[in-house]
Protein backbone atom coordinates (compact mmCIF):
# COMPACT_ATOMS: atom_id res chain seq x y z
CA UNK A 1 0.00 0.00 0.00
CA UNK A 2 1.44 3.36 -0.97
CA UNK A 3 1.22 6.05 1.67
CA UNK A 4 1.51 8.71 -1.00
CA UNK A 5 -1.66 8.16 -3.02
CA UNK A 6 -4.47 10.68 -2.90
CA UNK A 7 -6.80 8.04 -1.46
CA UNK A 8 -4.58 7.34 1.56
CA UNK A 9 -3.89 11.01 2.13
CA UNK A 10 -7.64 11.75 2.01
CA UNK A 11 -8.41 8.84 4.33
CA UNK A 12 -5.75 9.97 6.78
CA UNK A 13 -7.26 13.48 6.73
CA UNK A 14 -10.80 12.09 7.13
CA UNK A 15 -9.68 10.05 10.14
CA UNK A 16 -8.95 13.30 11.94
CA UNK A 17 -12.74 13.83 12.19
CA UNK A 18 -13.81 12.00 15.40
CA UNK A 19 -17.19 10.91 13.99
CA UNK A 20 -15.67 9.54 10.77
CA UNK A 21 -12.87 7.85 12.69
CA UNK A 22 -15.29 6.05 14.98
CA UNK A 23 -17.50 4.90 12.11
CA UNK A 24 -14.51 3.71 10.09
CA UNK A 25 -12.95 1.81 13.00
CA UNK A 26 -16.26 0.17 13.95
CA UNK A 27 -17.00 -0.84 10.35
CA UNK A 28 -13.47 -2.20 9.92
CA UNK A 29 -13.80 -4.29 13.07
CA UNK A 30 -17.25 -5.52 11.98
CA UNK A 31 -15.90 -6.66 8.62
CA UNK A 32 -12.85 -8.31 10.16
CA UNK A 33 -14.80 -10.07 12.91
CA UNK A 34 -17.54 -11.44 10.65
CA UNK A 35 -15.00 -12.60 8.09
CA UNK A 36 -12.94 -14.36 10.75
CA UNK A 37 -15.94 -16.13 12.31
CA UNK A 38 -17.46 -17.16 8.98
CA UNK A 39 -14.12 -18.50 7.74
CA UNK A 40 -13.60 -20.49 10.96
CA UNK A 41 -17.09 -21.96 10.60
CA UNK A 42 -16.50 -22.87 6.97
CA UNK A 43 -13.14 -24.45 7.83
CA UNK A 44 -14.86 -26.52 10.55
CA UNK A 45 -17.60 -27.55 8.09
CA UNK A 46 -15.01 -28.74 5.60
CA UNK A 47 -13.03 -30.56 8.32
CA UNK A 48 -16.25 -32.32 9.40
CA UNK A 49 -16.87 -33.39 5.80
CA UNK A 50 -20.29 -31.71 5.69
CA UNK A 51 -21.74 -30.10 2.61
CA UNK A 52 -23.40 -26.71 2.94
CA UNK A 53 -26.76 -28.41 2.32
CA UNK A 54 -26.14 -30.96 5.10
CA UNK A 55 -25.22 -28.16 7.49
CA UNK A 56 -28.36 -26.26 6.52
CA UNK A 57 -30.53 -29.31 7.21
CA UNK A 58 -28.92 -29.72 10.64
CA UNK A 59 -30.17 -26.28 11.70
CA UNK A 60 -33.39 -26.40 9.68
CA UNK A 61 -32.43 -23.63 7.27
CA UNK A 62 -32.63 -23.45 3.51
CA UNK A 63 -29.39 -24.52 1.80
CA UNK A 64 -29.24 -21.11 0.10
CA UNK A 65 -28.94 -19.50 3.54
CA UNK A 66 -25.76 -21.42 4.29
CA UNK A 67 -24.39 -20.94 0.78
CA UNK A 68 -24.83 -17.16 1.12
CA UNK A 69 -23.36 -17.15 4.62
CA UNK A 70 -20.24 -19.08 3.62
CA UNK A 71 -19.74 -17.78 0.09
CA UNK A 72 -20.74 -14.12 0.02
CA UNK A 73 -18.13 -11.43 0.54
CA UNK A 74 -20.86 -9.12 1.82
CA UNK A 75 -22.30 -11.50 4.38
CA UNK A 76 -23.84 -9.83 7.43
CA UNK A 77 -25.21 -12.70 9.50
CA UNK A 78 -26.90 -12.33 12.85
CA UNK A 79 -25.12 -13.60 15.92
CA UNK A 80 -27.99 -16.05 16.37
CA UNK A 81 -27.43 -17.60 12.95
CA UNK A 82 -23.69 -17.86 13.55
CA UNK A 83 -24.33 -19.50 16.95
CA UNK A 84 -26.73 -22.04 15.41
CA UNK A 85 -24.31 -22.97 12.64
CA UNK A 86 -21.38 -23.13 15.06
CA UNK A 87 -23.33 -25.40 17.44
CA UNK A 88 -24.07 -27.82 14.59
CA UNK A 89 -20.31 -28.07 14.10
CA UNK A 90 -19.53 -28.50 17.78
CA UNK A 91 -18.35 -24.92 18.17
CA UNK A 92 -19.27 -21.98 20.38
CA UNK A 93 -18.91 -18.30 19.48
CA UNK A 94 -16.94 -16.46 22.16
CA UNK A 95 -15.64 -12.97 22.79
CA UNK A 96 -11.93 -12.45 23.25
CA UNK A 97 -9.85 -9.40 24.15
CA UNK A 98 -8.14 -7.49 21.40
CA UNK A 99 -4.40 -8.13 21.80
CA UNK A 100 -2.73 -5.47 23.93
CA UNK A 101 -0.51 -4.34 21.04
CA UNK A 102 -3.59 -3.67 18.92
CA UNK A 103 -5.65 -1.83 21.53
CA UNK A 104 -3.80 1.42 20.95
CA UNK A 105 -4.82 1.25 17.30
CA UNK A 106 -8.43 0.20 17.87
CA UNK A 107 -9.76 0.88 21.35
CA UNK A 108 -8.02 4.17 22.13
CA UNK A 109 -9.11 5.88 18.89
CA UNK A 110 -12.69 4.74 19.51
CA UNK A 111 -12.68 6.05 23.07
CA UNK A 112 -10.85 9.29 22.31
CA UNK A 113 -12.19 10.00 18.80
CA UNK A 114 -8.68 10.59 17.52
CA UNK A 115 -5.56 8.71 16.46
CA UNK A 116 -2.00 9.78 17.17
CA UNK A 117 -1.05 8.63 13.65
CA UNK A 118 -4.08 8.55 11.30
CA UNK A 119 -2.04 7.01 8.46
CA UNK A 120 -0.84 4.18 10.69
CA UNK A 121 -4.46 3.62 11.81
CA UNK A 122 -5.63 3.57 8.17
CA UNK A 123 -2.96 1.01 7.26
CA UNK A 124 -3.82 -1.20 10.23
CA UNK A 125 -7.55 -1.10 9.48
CA UNK A 126 -6.89 -1.85 5.81
CA UNK A 127 -5.13 -5.05 6.87
CA UNK A 128 -8.09 -5.99 9.06
CA UNK A 129 -10.64 -5.25 6.33
CA UNK A 130 -9.01 -7.56 3.76
CA UNK A 131 -11.23 -10.62 3.79
CA UNK A 132 -9.90 -14.05 3.02
CA UNK A 133 -11.14 -14.98 -0.43
CA UNK A 134 -14.02 -17.46 -0.37
CA UNK A 135 -14.94 -19.74 -3.19
CA UNK A 136 -18.29 -19.08 -4.91
CA UNK A 137 -21.22 -21.31 -3.99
Amino acid sequence: MSKHTAFWEDLSRDLQDPEFLREYVVESMRISTIDSVVNAIDDAREAAGLSKAELARAIQKEPATIRRLLSSESSNPTLGTLAEVAAALGLRITVEPIPEAERGQITQPLLEGRAADPMKLAEHLEQLRRPRTRLPA
